[in-house]
C-alpha cells in the first residue's frame, strides 16, 4: 500500500469512527432542574356532561386549583382559591356542579367538596374530622347525588352512603358489618356486589336487588381473585377480571348468581388483562387494554378503532393516545397524548364536524430533543426469573462505565411502565443512566411471579434488584465504583435493605418515605388498612409468627453493615409510613457516627405534593448523588 493510499484509508476510518460516535458526543442542554418537577402551566383536562365547558388545572398562587372555560369562548373563570396544596381529583358532577377532593398537609384524610362553574358556593360536604372519603359511583344518571364511602362510623371500615351534592344530606345505604373490602353497583347505581376479605380469605357476595340480603357466592384464598370490573349492560352478569384457575388474569364474562365462568372475553400469554372498556350510550364494549413493555389494545368496536386509528395518523404513532373523558353523548372528546420523552399535550376532538383542537402542551418548556429514550430491556435472576424493567442511558455518553441510579418502584405490589417520569429523565439529564426493574413481586406477570414475592422483603425481591445491577456491571455500562440506589416509598425500603444487605454494592442511597423497621410500620399504619393485616402478614410477614424474619429484613436491625453514604426525605403526616421510620433509621446511623442529611416537610404526606417542596428535595438529592458517584454535571 502506498503512503498516499494507506493515508486515504486511515482518513476515511477515522471519519467512519466519529460518525459512529456522533451520537455520543453530540451537545447536551443541561436543563434547568425546576423545568422537570414544577407544575404544568394545565393539566387534567374534563369535559362537562352537556359538553359546553372544559375544565382543568393551572397554577393559582403556585397551588393547582380548577379553573373552566366554555367550548368557543375566551373567557376563563378560576372556581377554586386554594392556596395550602394542590388540588388533585375533581370531576364535573353535573352540568354546573364540579366535586373534588382535598387532604390536610397530605394525611390522606379526603373530604369532598363542591363548587358551582361560576367559582361560587364551595361548600365541604364531608366535614368531619379524621375520616376519609372514597367516590364509588360517580352516579352520572343522578345530577344531584353521588355514591360515596367513609369511615365515619368505625375508622376502621367504610360504609356506603349516598350524598346530595346539593343539601349535603347523606344516607347510608350499606353498612359494612366489618369485614367488607369493597362495593360494585351496577349500571343504576344500586350496590349489588361485595368483596370480604379476612386478611387471608376473599369471597364475593351478591344480592338481586338493594332490599335483599348479600349472600356469598365464592370464596377463595386471597392468591386468587376474580374482580368484578361492571355488570352487563342488563345488569344480569358481570365482566370481570379473573386468575382462578389460570396464572394470569383474564377479562372473563361470569354469571355473578350461580358463580360461574360464562366466557373468556381476552387473555394473554405473557401478562394480566385488567383493562375492559365500553360505550354507556351505546351499551357496547369498545376495548380491551393491557401492558407488555407498554400499553397494548384489542379493539372490539370497529368505530372506537376508527377513531384511534385517525388519531394516530394525525399525532403520530410513536406517542401513547388515551381518551380522557368525553361527553355524555360522546360525540366529544378529550385526547392524551404522551411519551417516554414527553408530557404531550391535551386536544379537543369534535367527532360532528370531525376536528382536533390542540389545547395545550403540558410542559412545553421541556425539549423532547434534549431528553432520551426509556428502553425497555430483561435479565435473569440468580434463580431463573425472567426480570423485565427499562433502562434509560444519558445522553452524549457512550454507554460504558457510566455512573448509575437504580431506581427500583414503590408498593411494592405495582409496575414500572413506559412513558415520561420526570425523576429519571432529570437524573439521565445529569449523567447518569438509571435501572427501573420489575422484581418479583410487580403486578401484571401472573400469579406465580407476585406469589414469588411472599415473605421475600430484603431477600430475593433484593437479590433481583442486585441482580439488575450485576446485569449492567457485566455488559460495561455501570462503573461499578459509581453505583447509587434511589427509591420512594417500598423502593425507600429496597435502597435502606441494598444499602445493609450489600453494602459494598453502592456507593450512596436516597431514602425517600421508606420503611425501615416493619415492627414500627405494622404498628403506626391508618386503621383502615387494619382489616388487611392478616394479608400483609402472609406476603411479608407476621411480627409474631414471623418475628426472626423480620428482624432480619428490617434495615434498622443492620445499621452496623451500612457505610454508604444516606440522604432521607420524609413527609413529616405520612399515614403510610409514619415519620418514625426514617427518624429511627436517620438516629441509629448516627449513633454510629455516620452524617446523614435529612430533610422532613412539615405539610406533606406519602410524597411531596407541593412544588417548592420537590424542588427542596431533588435540588439536595442532585449534590448528594453528584457529590458521591463523582458525576460531572453537564
Amino acid at each position: 500500500m502506498t503512503k498516499k493510499s494507506y493515508l486515504i484509508t486511515s482518513f476515511i476510518l477515522a471519519i467512519g469512527i466519529l460518525l459512529t460516535m456522533n451520537s455520543y458526543w453530540q451537545e447536551v442542554t443541561k436543563i434547568p432542574l425546576r423545568d422537570f418537577f414544577k407544575n404544568p402551566d394545565k393539566t387534567y383536562y374534563q369535559i362537562s356532561p352537556d359538553g359546553e365547558y372544559l375544565s382543568y388545572l393551572a397554577p393559582y398562587e403556585s397551588r393547582l386549583n380548577i379553573f373552566v372555560q366554555k367550548i368557543g369562548s375566551d373567557e376563563i373563570v378560576r372556581v377554586t382559591d386554594i392556596t395550602d396544596r394542590d388540588l388533585g381529583g375533581y370531576y364535573w358532577a353535573n352540568n354546573d356542579m364540579l366535586l373534588f377532593g382535598k387532604d390536610k398537609d397530605g394525611d390522606e384524610n379526603y373530604h369532598v367538596y363542591g363548587v358551582d362553574k361560576e367559582g361560587k358556593n364551595l361548600k365541604d360536604l364531608t366535614p368531619f374530622e379524621d375520616v376519609t372519603v372514597r367516590i364509588i359511583d360517580e352516579l352520572e344518571d343522578f345530577d344531584s347525588e353521588v355514591l360515596i364511602s367513609m369511615n365515619k362510623r368505625n375508622k376502621e371500615i367504610f360504609d356506603v352512603y349516598r350524598l346530595n351534592i346539593e343539601t349535603g344530606e347523606l344516607k347510608m345505604v350499606a353498612e359494612n358489618p366489618g369485614n367488607v373490602s369493597g362495593w360494585v353497583t351496577d349500571h343504576n347505581g344500586k350496590i349489588r356486589i361485595a368483596r370480604t376479605t379476612d386478611g387471608v380469605n376473599t369471597s364475593l357476595l351478591y344480592r338481586e336487588t338493594e332490599e335483599d340480603p348479600f349472600e356469598t357466592i365464592l370464596t377463595t384464598n386471597f392468591k386468587e381473585s376474580i374482580y368484578p370490573l361492571f355488570f352487563t349492560f342488563d345488569n344480569k352478569y358481570i365482566y370481570a377480571a379473573s386468575n382462578l384457575g389460570r396464572d394470569k388474569s383474564a377479562i372473563v364474562k361470569y354469571d355473578i348468581a350461580d358463580g360461574k365462568e360464562l366466557e373468556v372475553l381476552y387473555e394473554h400469554p405473557e401478562v394480566d388483562v385488567y383493562g375492559l372498556h365500553y360505550s354507556k350510550k351505546s351499551k357496547k364494549l369498545t376495548s380491551i387494554s393491557y401492558t407488555t413493555w407498554k400499553r397494548q389494545r384489542e379493539y372490539l368496536d370497529k368505530d372506537v378503532e376508527a377513531l384511534f386509528k385517525k388519531l394516530e395518523k394525525e399525532l403520530g404513532t410513536d406517542l401513547e393516545i388515551v381518551i380522557t373523558g368525553m361527553n355524555k353523548n360522546e360525540d366529544k372528546f378529550l385526547v392524551r397524548t404522551y411519551s417516554d420523552r414527553s408530557l404531550g399535550a391535551y386536544y379537543f376532538y369534535d367527532l360532528n364536524s370531525d376536528k382536533l383542537t390542540k389545547l395545550t402542551d403540558v410542559s412545553p418548556w421541556l425539549n423532547e430533543d434534549d431528553l432520551v429514550e426509556m428502553k425497555p430491556i430483561s435479565y435473569k435472576s440468580r434463580d431463573g426469573l425472567t426480570i423485565n424493567g427499562y433502562l434509560t442511558l444519558p445522553k452524549g455518553k457512550e454507554p460504558k462505565n457510566l455512573p448509575v441510579v437504580i431506581n427500583p418502584h414503590g408498593g411494592p405490589w405495582a409496575r414500572d411502565s413506559w412513558g415520561f417520569n420526570p425523576e429519571v429523565q432529570f437524573l439521565a439529564n445529569r449523567g447518569f443512566a438509571v435501572l427501573q426493574m420489575n422484581f418479583r413481586g410487580s403486578t401484571g406477570y401472573g400469579k406465580a411471579f407476585w406469589e414469588a414475592s411472599f415473605k421475600e422483603w430484603g431477600k430475593k425481591m433484593q437479590d433481583d434488584i442486585t441482580d439488575g445491577v450485576q446485569w449492567l456491571i457485566e455488559e460495561g455500562i455501570a462503573d461499578p465504583d459509581r453505583i447509587g440506589i434511589y427509591g420512594g416509598s417500598y423502593g425507600g425500603y429496597a435502597t435502606l435493605a441494598g444499602l445493609a444487605f450489600t453494602p459494598d454494592l453502592y456507593t450512596c442511597g436516597v431514602d425517600y418515605v421508606g420503611v425501615s423497621n416493619l415492627f414500627t410500620f405494622y404498628k403506626a399504619i391508618p386503621p383502615y388498612w387494619k382489616p388487611h393485616l392478616e394479608n400483609w402478614y402472609e406476603m411479608v410477614g407476621s411480627p409474631e409468627k414471623d418475628s426472626l424474619l423480620l428482624v432480619e429484613i428490617s434495615p434498622v436491625f443492620h445499621v452496623d453493615k451500612i457505610k454508604a453514604p444516606l440522604f432521607v426525605a420524609q413527609g413529616k403526616h405520612d399515614p403510610r409510613v409514619n415519620i418514625e421510620e426514617s427518624d429511627q433509621i436517620v438516629e441509629a446511623l448516627k449513633k454510629k457516627g455516620i452524617d446523614v442529611p435529612y430533610m422532613v416537610k412539615e405539610d406533606e404526606g406519602h410524597g411531596f405534593r407541593n412544588e417548592e417542596n420537590r424542588f427542596d428535595f431533588y435540588e439536595a438529592m442532585e449534590k448528594f448523588l453528584v457529590k458521591h458517584l463523582n458525576s460531572k454535571v453537564n
